[in-house]
């Protein structure tokens, strides 16, 4: 899930830097869905590599062969990145506002020393005296307002807390405390939405499902949801073409038994169609990323 390691590794990458123009043109706040083992979380390294202030001097490295290389936008490398995944909290049901509280200090204090030469002095000890998730986001954003920095902020699994507290019989309940009214998790977007006044000039959410932010509409009501834009829908997955294509290398360097169109073939039953296909959406059918590693995985080392 880690662009730069893809690139630095001399990993297999199926170029997707052309959606980059289209976020560009689209709203600023972009909220994006897909199942899991879709690629969400390398399409938001990308991303994140691409916007980074700090990797300016890397463009050519980690881009330079791909089509954003040969296309690059106004705006790279022109931010501080903000990145949030929330699956990396590790809480249950009873005590997720402190472990919330505890992975946003250790997020926000390694942003502070990722750009602290770019920061006023006095940046990381103003903002490390807050100790919640809510009172660190306002802080930065309200401080990077005032020096004049931009932010691009970046959730992944924004729905964990959903995924995780209904997972519990008695959840419910407690789910609507967090999402509605005075809640922990609407505060936090409602900071969020505030950053945007501020010095929040772009976003992007993924995660698996609309459920915490259909709850939140109020908390986080200008962001727009693209996961059913056909203009996106090759964003993440792979298309035939590309698995086609993967498999054609593949078989050039580590000989198969069958042909390709002979493995498509025994793929397309179990692996087509998952989950933006042609028959729904009128556009390239799309497979799923991990699975299609896996199946390659497998006929190397069994031929």
């Amino acid at each position: 899930m880690n662009f730069e390691h893809v690139r630095r590794d001399n990993c297999y990458y199926v170029d997707k830097t052309r959606f980059i123009e289209k976020i560009e043109d689209a709203n600023k706040y972009f909220f994006f869905i897909r199942p899991r083992r879709f690629g969400k979380s390398l399409t938001l390294s990308m991303l994140a590599h691409y916007y980074d202030v700090n990797m300016k001097d890397r463009f050519e490295e980690l881009f330079g062969d791909l089509y954003i290389g040969s296309h690059p936008t106004p705006e790279r490398n022109q931010y501080l990145i903000l990145n949030l995944n929330f699956a990396a909290i590790h809480a249950d049901l009873d005590n997720y506002k402190e472990e919330m509280d505890k992975y946003s200090y250790r997020v926000f204090r390694a942003f502070c020393y990722r750009y602290q030469a770019i920061l006023p002095a006095n940046f990381a000890e103003r903002v490390l005296r807050e100790q919640t998730a809510v009172d660190l986001l306002d802080c930065v954003c309200t401080e990077c307002q005032t020096a004049g920095l931009k932010l691009y902020l970046f959730i992944d699994e924004y729905d964990h807390f959903t995924n995780k507290i209904l997972a519990h019989p008695d959840a419910f309940n407690k789910y609507r405390e967090e999402t509605h009214g005075e809640g922990y998790i609407r505060k936090f977007y409602d900071v969020l939405k505030d950053g945007t006044n501020k010095s929040i000039e772009r976003m992007f959410i993924t995660g698996v499902s609309p459920v915490t932010m259909d709850d939140l509409t109020s908390g986080f009501n200008i962001g727009s949801n693209y996961s059913l834009e056909p203009a996106f829908n090759e964003m993440t997955g792979f298309t035939e073409e590309e698995v086609r294509e993967m498999l054609t290398y593949y078989a050039s360097v580590e000989p198969y038994n069958h042909t390709v169109e002979e493995l498509l073939a025994t793929m397309k039953p179990y692996y087509d169609n998952y989950c933006f296909a042609e028959e729904c959406y009128g556009q390239t059918t799309m497979y799923n990323s991990n699975i299609i590693w896996n199946y390659i995985n497998h006929l190397t080392n069994n031929q």
